[in-house]
């Protein structure tokens, strides 16, 4: 051992070397390695939580969104750790799909989703038309029908038509917003039968509903019907049928007999419901087919009218004709007129005072009230039996009543205009000196004194047709008479006249015109409905002017000469040389028949074609008149022929272009029609 002492140093610390970090200070390279340290655990502690999720869509082509949390799909399969997730699938032809689902602890786990196809786009067609479509019970239009919304999948479909078998069947849909026609022929419901009688002629019914007249061939749906086969004079026939569907038949040729005893019945008012042996047979007038020596009771019935009973009988093939009066009952009225000292009218029995409580039998009375200054008031009222009922009436100063009532001008439903105007006098006729003045143009002075409308125009084929659907102005020699705008023409004068009537009924005017059974039995002045001029209103409206009120002694339209001016009008020219015998010289209005109506300027009265075109039907019977003076003139009440005014297309002769040329007839022609008029008041 050394005996060498140890002495202390003083301690100091060791010095850090250059470019050394602290351990608490690590360096970028240190940070990415414990990093990727970190996530390397992350993940692994991720694959060792996360569980193995298969998601399984239908359609297994759609694209899928998992939101929610991490999740890490390997070979189809997702791994996602428990919790609660959203998928989110969407496909061409799908609706998109959001559903929720929750992840369990469950190592393994299956989910499946099914996305919703979309609508198909659905057109259906049918044979025939007009077919009734129900999808899986709900009405959804009738065929033809387009692009129906309809979910894709299989349906019931139901189609119906009355008149076909019912089609029941399944469709199936293919969705994915795809078009698709479903086209459906339906099968008939009905069957041709045949049906005869003796003798031929008698109306076949089908449960209750005329057809035709035997012998016929008849649709009948499928089914069971009452067949009833009837011919007047003999008894009715009534059988049954059963009727397969496209299964034709003839049906047993039904001999009639005659009637054993025929009453004709009618009463008085007319529509009476009859009962015979308590049986209700029909309404009056009525032919009746009953038994033969035998009484039976018969009962009439009517309201506001009293129960009838009768017996009845009749001789084995015997007609009877048998006219019942109906007792009617009353009802009461309580009238009130302004101004109080009015004159009242019941059915032209004057009743004190006009203001008054009175019982009238339950029938249609005329009440009229009157008084001087005043216009009068009429009307017809059916009082109601057990009922009070009131008729309040303010009578009018006749000026006040004038003015309220008439109009410069009115215009009909169809757009037809007629004019007012005010006539005053007129000289009928001509002088025996006038070339071309014929017998029958008797002078004479007419005094008018009731104001009139007249049309401006000739009646069209237009709005001929609105009356009578079937007429047909025709051509002449290859020319054409039938366009719309052209005059109406070849109709008869009847035709003309129950024309008037039809336009007095759509505006509910007492029709001027009396008729009956489509014919024209005579005519009521007092009535303001439609009708033909009267041919002093005609020769008024063509001699006189606006201002003097004068005749005109000018022979033609135009004045004097006999060739008119250009273009006044449509007369026989040499365009239509080929088609009538005598044309003016020198005259072209360009139109070889009959013009559009209102082609030519209006006369001085605003008025169309009165001279020229087509010659126009007259309200009056046609005569020869007597000379002298006479007012309002009308014509004979009665004749054969009508009168007819003005010239024609056809019309070249000095005789006929004339203003007082007068025609008459029976039936239209090619180049007749005629205009309409009314009174005023």
């Amino acid at each position: 051992m050394s005996d060498s002492v140890i002495t202390p140093s003083p301690f100091s610390p060791s010095q850090q070397q250059e470019g050394e970090r602290p351990w608490y200070k690590p360096g970028p390279g240190r940070i990415i390695l414990l990093i990727a340290l970190m996530s390397t655990v992350w993940f692994l502690w991720f694959l060792f939580t996360a569980k193995s999720v298969a998601v399984v869509l239908n359609p297994a082509t759609a694209s899928v969104e998992i939101q929610g949390g991490f999740s890490l799909e390997l070979g189809g399969i997702n791994l996602l750790r428990s919790g609660n997730y959203e998928l989110e699938a969407r496909h061409e032809g799908y609706f998109p799909l959001h559903a929720p689902f929750t992840v369990g602890s469950e190592t393994n786990q299956e989910f499946q989703f099914v996305l919703k196809k979309l609508p198909g786009l659905i057109s259906f067609e049918t044979i025939p038309e007009d077919v009734t479509l129900k999808i899986d019970d709900t009405e959804i239009g009738t065929t033809p029908l387009e692009t129906i919304k309809i979910p894709a999948g299989t349906h019931h479909l139901l189609a119906s038509n009355p008149r076909y078998q019912t089609l029941v069947q399944s469709v199936d849909i293919t969705g994915m917003d795809q078009s698709q026609t479903v086209t459906l022929e339906l099968v008939p419901n009905w069957a041709d039968v045949a049906f005869s009688s003796i003798p031929s002629g008698a109306i076949v019914s089908v449960d209750g509903v005329e057809r035709k007249n035997t012998p016929s061939v008849i649709e009948v749906l499928a089914g069971e019907h009452e067949i009833k086969i009837k011919l007047p004079g003999y008894k009715s026939w009534t059988g049954d049928i059963s009727i397969s569907a496209l299964q034709p038949q003839t049906y047993p040729q039904v001999i009639l007999e005659k009637a054993d005893g025929l009453v004709n019945l009618t009463s008085k008012p007319s529509g009476a419901s009859i009962t015979l042996n308590g049986n209700y047979v029909g309404d009056t007038p009525l032919e009746l087919a009953i038994k033969p020596e035998q009484t039976h009771n018969l009962d009439l019935f009517k309201p506001g009218f009293e129960h009838l009973s009768s017996k009845l009988s009749v001789k084995s093939g015997h007609e009877r004709n048998l006219d019942l009066q109906l007792k009617p009952l009353s009802g009461e009225l309580l009238i009130s007129v302004i101004p109080s000292d009015a004159v009242l009218k019941i059915d032209g029995k004057v009743q004190n005072p006009a203001n008054t409580r009175i019982r009238l039998s339950a029938l249609s009375h005329n009440i009229e009230l009157s008084k001087p200054g005043f216009a009068g008031y009429k009307t017809s009222i059916t009082p109601t039996p057990g009922f009070t009922q009131e008729v309040k009436v303010r009578l009018l100063t006749l000026e006040a009543a004038r003015l309220a009532r008439l109009k410069p001008s009115i215009t009909t439903p169809g757009g037809y205009q007629l004019l007012l105007f005010s006539p005053n006098r007129v000289q009928m006729g001509a002088s025996r000196r006038e070339p071309g003045r014929r017998s029958n143009e008797v002078l004479r002075d007419v005094t008018l004194t009731r104001m009139f409308y007249v049309g401006t125009k000739e009646v069209t084929n237009a709005e001929f047709r609105s009356f009578a659907r079937g007429h047909s102005s025709g051509q002449y020699e290859e020319q054409e008479l039938d366009k719309a705008d052209q005059p109406a023409v070849k109709m008869s004068w009847q035709e003309a006249a129950l024309y008037c009537n039809w336009l007095s009924k759509q505006e509910g005017l007492d029709p001027y015109y009396q008729s009956e059974f489509g014919a024209i039995t005579g005519s009521n002045p007092r009535s303001t409905g439609y009708r033909l001029p009267t041919e002093a209103e005609w020769a008024w409206l063509a001699r006189t002017g606006n201002s003097s009120g004068s005749t005109r002694s000018d022979r033609f339209a135009w004045g004097q000469s006999i060739v008119p001016p250009d273009r006044h009008g449509n007369y026989a020219d040499r365009s239509a040389a080929h088609l009538v015998g005598r044309v003016i010289f020198g005259y072209n209005d360009n139109h070889i028949v009959s013009a559009p109506v209102a082609t030519f300027p209006p006369d001085q009265r605003k008025l169309y074609d009165l001279s020229g075109n087509v010659s126009e039907w007259i309200n009056d019977f046609y005569e020869i008149p007597k000379s002298g003076s006479v007012t309002d003139p009308l014509g004979p009440v009665s004749g054969e022929y009508h009168v007819i005014r003005g010239s024609s297309w056809m019309h070249g002769t000095v005789t006929d272009l004339r203003l007082s040329f007068r025609d008459y007839g029976i039936d239209g022609r090619q180049d007749l029609g005629f205009r309409v008029a009314r009174f005023a008041e």
